[in-house]
């Protein structure tokens, strides 16, 4: 039990520090609450594996991370944009934004940003915890 802890402590703040390394590349800032954000993320983008088969295509648990990571960003933002007013981001002027809180041009990036999540979540899982190995149907 405490090593189940202990295995999503290491993940969730990998993810949020990858998350935070990302954004300060990408846009030169980011808010505390991305490191969180970002920590459950990978721990959901891990999940997929777990919950699903690893006959799952590739491109399926993909296109599952990207439409996580969208979900977990408009609870975020409607929690530290729009109810707090913090205003850690602002999609409201680009098209097809919901709230101003997400938008499909995200979608789109958060795609890659999955295929990696899933890849290294399922690697820190073979090679750390001996879970495993990672294998891959692409369709």
């Amino acid at each position: 039990m405490i090593k189940q802890r202990l295995k999503y402590i290491f993940l969730f703040v990998t993810g949020g520090l990858l998350y935070n390394i990302v954004e300060l590349v990408y846009r030169g800032w980011t808010h505390w609450t991305m490191f969180f954000l970002g920590g459950i993320c990978f721990i959901c983008l891990g999940l997929i594996n777990e919950g699903f088969s690893w006959e799952m295509p590739l491109w399926r648990q993909v296109l599952t991370g990207a439409c996580i990571i969208t979900a977990l960003e408009l609870g975020t933002g409607c929690i530290v944009n729009l109810w707090l007013g913090w205003d850690v981001w602002d999609y409201s002027g680009v098209p097809g934004n919901i709230l101003g809180q997400i938008c499909p041009q995200y979608f789109v990036l958060w795609i890659p940003v999955s295929l990696a999540g899933i890849i290294l979540d399922d690697w820190i899982r073979y090679w750390r915890y001996g879970e495993e190995r990672p294998h891959y149907r692409i369709f």
